[in-house]
């Protein structure tokens, strides 16, 4: 028989499971569908405990939700970084002065 040792198959299985303390939002009306779907309406963050899924937060609105689970801090936006300031070239496409 070709059987896999049982250490292989638990970490093949530990590695094809949800972590621990992973976490998910979900609406509050229990209501099924698209996480973006009514995105003013408030969220219930729930965590993963190895078994079942426990109730975490509540926070206000889709966006609050995806700050938490994403580990967003402060406001949120997306700001672009600066461009590193570049010298005087040496290249020979620059023109001599």
């Amino acid at each position: 028989m070709d059987d896999e040792p049982l250490e292989s198959w638990m970490a093949r299985r530990d590695a094809s499971r949800r972590p621990v303390g992973a976490l998910k939002a979900v609406r509050l009306d229990g209501s099924e569908g698209a996480a973006h779907v009514r995105p003013e309406e408030p969220r219930l963050v729930m965590r993963w405990d190895g078994v079942q899924w426990l109730p975490e937060t509540v926070v206000a609105d889709y966006a609050a939700a995806q700050r938490l689970l994403h580990r967003i801090d402060g406001d949120g936006v997306v700001r672009p970084v600066p461009a590193p300031k570049r010298g005087r070239g040496t290249g020979r496409h620059r023109k001599p002065q």
